[in-house]
């Protein structure tokens, strides 16, 4: 039997997978032949409840090439225990992407911290219920790897070594780094335990199309730049969604695949994402000027681990644009 033909054979769940990541992994796991089970509801209470039965949030699934054929969708909770038990069932593989993803709240333990880490031991414990599951792909984040408290400047270079810590994400109020830590710290543990094959893909921030109907927070910080006053103070890597979804198939796919792979094509500043739209869209009003006066952070994620997917990036400039172009067409700007 032919690799190809294995691959139409297998069948992976796919969790969140309405979300921005997760449904262009829907879609290249289809198009790669895939059986897809994908879970479609989160319980958290400051993300829209998003189920079976919301039309808008899994259209875009249903109408993928090869949904009609190959995608199941199922209803599964976060934080209720045996969940996902019916999803992963029959499975050769599990993608766990589901996770709130948002900056500010008044109640980071309820909507960032449970869901993140009691829904990733949740999946876990439910993929340890089946023999047939050879690997689990953990969706993680450099948020979980850069905010360790060590100095961030040109020469550093940040690699899958490094994690956040948990004191200083407390201190700063970096509650979504500190939910992506403690859950990726959690799945780890778990999997040493339960001996659980686990990969994880640590993405910057991902830009590029979106297939989802909804506004998501990575691109909405290109959108908040259009007619904005002022830049933030922030330095970021990006990185585009087709690589961070390919890149999630190939860590399955890949045998010798193992630990965690941080993913940034470029780390650019904020004023430099906006040179690269005013150079692209010239007639768009932007901001000339810094929201504060303090110092420009640059620092290096290094890509060499990552590469031995050969994965080639699509540009910064290429996934601005195509952000930019999938914003449009959505009727954003």
């Amino acid at each position: 039997m032919s690799n190809q033909e294995e691959e139409k054979k297998m069948v992976v769940c796919v969790t969140g997978a309405s979300g921005y990541i997760a449904s262009w992994l829907v879609k290249l796991l289809l198009h790669r032949g895939y059986t897809v089970k994908a879970t479609t509801f989160w319980s958290f209470s400051l993300m829209q409840i998003n189920h079976l039965g919301d039309l808008k949030k899994t259209e875009h699934l249903l109408a993928l090439d090869g949904a009609k054929e190959r995608l199941h969708l199922f209803e599964a909770d976060l934080l209720k225990d045996g969940s996902f038990d019916d999803a992963v069932k029959g499975c050769d593989g599990v993608f766990h992407c589901a996770s709130p993803f948002f900056i500010h709240t008044d109640n980071p333990q309820e909507d960032l911290i449970d869901p993140a880490v009691k829904g990733t031991l949740n999946v876990l414990s439910s993929c340890s219920k089946v023999e047939s599951i050879k690997r689990v792909v953990l969706t993680s984040s450099v948020a979980a790897v850069l905010y360790n408290g060590s100095p961030l400047t040109p020469e550093v270079v940040v690699d899958e070594s490094w994690f956040s810590d948990h004191e200083f994400c407390k201190e700063t109020k970096l509650w979504y780094p500190l939910s992506k830590t403690l859950a990726e710290e959690a799945a780890w543990k778990y999997v040493k335990e339960k001996a659980i094959d686990m990969v994880t893909i640590n993405p910057a921030m991902v830009i590029g199309p979106l297939l989802q109907p909804t506004l998501n927070t990575s691109a909405w910080a290109i959108f908040s730049l259009i007619n904005a006053s002022t830049y933030s103070n922030i330095t970021v890597g990006c990185v585009h969604v087709k690589d961070v979804a390919n890149a999630h198939i190939l860590a399955f796919e890949t045998p010798s695949a193992s630990g965690r792979y941080c993913m940034a094509e470029s780390v650019v500043h904020f004023s430099e994402l906006v040179q690269i739209i005013h150079k692209l869209y010239p007639s768009f009003k932007l901001p000339d000027k810094c929201a504060d006066d303090g110092p420009i952070v640059k620092y290096q994620i290094s890509n060499e681990k990552v590469r031995s997917f050969g994965i080639d990036y699509i540009s910064l400039e290429d996934g601005i644009k195509d952000t930019i172009e999938s914003l449009k067409e959505k009727k954003f700007i």
